[in-house]
C-alpha cells in the first residue's frame, strides 16, 4: 500500500493537548500503545515516559469509537531542536489498508502547517525505513538499539514533498 492508497472504512480524526484528552481517549491510547508496543513486539518497556503532557495526540477512530491510529507531535526545542513525531501506530485489526500512510500524512501537515521552517524528527524501527522515505523522511545517523530493537533517526526537512518514492 502506498501513501496514496484510500482506507475502507471512515475514520473520525481528532488532534488533541493533553489535557484536552478525556479519561476514554487516553486509556484508548494507553491500551492501544500498550497492545502494539509491549504485547505485540514482546518488549518490555516504560511506555509511560512523562512526554505526553508536552505532546499534541492524533487520534483515528472508527464510527464506534474504536481507537485504530494514533501519533504524538512536539513542536520544535521540546524532545529535539526540529519538531517530532512518535509513537507511531495503527491497530493490527486494520494494517495493510493505507491507515498508517494517512496517519502520517496528517501528522507532517500538522508540522507543516504549525512549524513551517521546521524540520521533522522521527525515531522509528529500522524496519520501518522504506515506509518512512515513501512521505519524504531521510535516515540520519547509524542504527542503534532501543530495547533491543534496531532502530534509526529520520529526519524531513520543510522542502521535502509528500509521497516521495
Amino acid at each position: 500500500m502506498g501513501p496514496g492508497t484510500l482506507i475502507q472504512q471512515k475514520i473520525n480524526w481528532y488532534w488533541k493537548p493533553f489535557a484536552e484528552l478525556t479519561s476514554t481517549q487516553l486509556y484508548q491510547v494507553l491500551q492501544l500503545r500498550q497492545q502494539v508496543f509491549v504485547v505485540e513486539q514482546s518488549c518490555c518497556y516504560a511506555d509511560i515516559d512523562d512526554w505526553d503532557q508536552d505532546a499534541v495526540h492524533l487520534l483515528g477512530s472508527n464510527a464506534d469509537g474504536q481507537l485504530l491510529a494514533y501519533i504524538r507531535v512536539f513542536a520544535p526545542n521540546v524532545r529535539f531542536t526540529e519538531a517530532s513525531i512518535g509513537r507511531v501506530l495503527t491497530s493490527m485489526t486494520v494494517r495493510g489498508n493505507g491507515l498508517g500512510h494517512e496517519l502520517i500524512r496528517r501528522g507532517v501537515e500538522y508540522c507543516s502547517r504549525e512549524f513551517a521552517t521546521a524540520p521533522i524528527r522521527i525515531a522509528a524501527q529500522a524496519h520501518l525505513k522504506r515506509f518512512y522515505h515513501s512521505h519524504g523522511f531521510q535516515v540520519v545517523g547509524e542504527e542503534y538499539p532501543v530495547d533491543d530493537i534496531p532502530h534509526v533517526d529520520l529526519l524531513r526537512t520543510p522542502d521535502d514533498s509528500l509521497g516521495k518514492q
